[in-house]
């Protein structure tokens, strides 16, 4: 059961990130329900009723102009910006939210939310599950790690220019988010599409990518309808504000069961873990030519192996050695009762890209 609508009546929204996969599901909810909608990319994401705004979020100056005249109440900051190192990381993606924050003093901001994710508790890219973590599932209350974090100086930003600028906020720590978006640094759902789009023009098996850990392991996803859900009820219900919450869909599984059902929706036969890890890297190496073929003899939209597939995040997904999940306790206690089962998401997702021709 899902929460009822929030009518987005005299609200205005600014979602930056808005062609993401998160930022996306964001702008479509908003729009849905009635808030007057500002979708911030780079290049600006045209919908029906939604206002495009073309930015650059490392320039203030191209914010300043294009937000002149802009009066936001609610902030969604779904953006970010894969960088080298952990250190180039929280320079640059604290940077991305402080300048939109800085941009918006004076404007009307009521609440910011930010998303982020569990690397809150696993650590960053260079530092993933090193060392000694919290136990799952992971809560809300655990103290940050000692590694290096973007995430914990994007709080760090949010919380200094709330105190400033007088406006509530919330944090959100997804799990992989399962959403549509193209030419995404971190897709898992798109990614396993393609794998399996892949294997079925070649006639091989589907081949598990990861970590016997992973196969065997209880594990949960955000579904990004519900991280948007999510981030509008934190932003609007007064009692859920200055807080943050870990977002995941409700449910948990194994990849040993999910694997073969994902494997029956595109008819192929399902490998699972044998041995040792087969990473999407060493498997998919030398597709481009493959895909780009199976592309245009299918009138696919996308014919780039590179802007629907992120073979490394979904490697780094599914080779960890840990079991990961999070507990939604925080979020039900205080009055989120939105929930997805993981399967639902996928196939749904694989219905949408399908009817979007983004897969064959």
């Amino acid at each position: 059961m899902r929460n009822s609508p929030e009518l987005g009546q005299g609200r205005t929204a600014l979602v930056a990130g808005a062609s993401g996969i998160a930022g996306s599901a964001l702008v479509a909810l908003l729009a849905e329900r009635g808030w007057d909608v500002l979708a911030l990319s780079r290049s600006g994401v045209a919908r029906p009723g939604v206002r495009p705004v073309g930015a650059d979020l490392t320039s203030p100056e191209s914010l300043a102009a294009a937000l002149a005249g802009e009066k936001p109440t609610h902030v969604f900051f779904t953006a970010w910006s894969r960088q080298a190192t952990e250190r180039e990381n929280i320079d640059v993606n604290a940077a991305l939210l402080r300048n939109l924050l800085d941009a918006l003093q004076g404007s009307p901001v009521e609440h910011v939310a930010l998303m982020t994710g569990l690397k809150h508790y696993l650590g960053p890219f260079e530092a993933y599950a090193a060392g000694e973590m919290p136990d799952t599932p992971f809560h809300e209350e655990e103290p940050r790690l000692p590694a290096p974090n973007f995430y914990y100086a994007q709080e760090d930003e949010l919380w200094a220019a709330a105190e400033r600028q007088g406006f509530t906020w919330s944090v959100h720590r997804a799990h992989t988010v399962i959403g549509h978006a193209v030419g995404n640094a971190m897709n898992m759902g798109l990614t396993l599409a393609v794998q399996a789009s892949l294997c079925k023009e070649l006639n091989k098996p589907f081949i598990f990518p990861g970590s016997e850990t992973q196969w065997n392991s209880l594990t949960d996803m955000t579904d990004s309808g519900l991280l948007a859900e999510h981030m509008q009820w934190a932003a609007t219900a007064g009692q859920a504000g200055n807080q943050a919450y870990n977002i995941v869909n409700g449910d948990v599984f194994r990849w040993r069961w999910m694997w073969p059902r994902l494997a029956a929706y595109f008819g192929l036969e399902a490998v699972g873990f044998e041995n040792e890890p087969r990473p999407l890297e060493e498997q998919m190496q030398g597709m481009e030519t493959v895909w780009a073929d199976l592309a245009a003899r299918h009138g696919l939209a996308e014919r780039d192996l590179g802007r629907v597939s992120s073979w490394w995040h979904t490697d780094g997904d599914l080779g960890r050695n840990i079991e990961v999940l999070a507990d939604m306790s925080k979020s039900r206690l205080a009055g989120f009762t939105g929930y997805r089962r993981t399967l639902d998401s996928f196939t749904g997702l694989f219905d949408r890209l399908r009817a979007d021709r983004l897969i064959p």
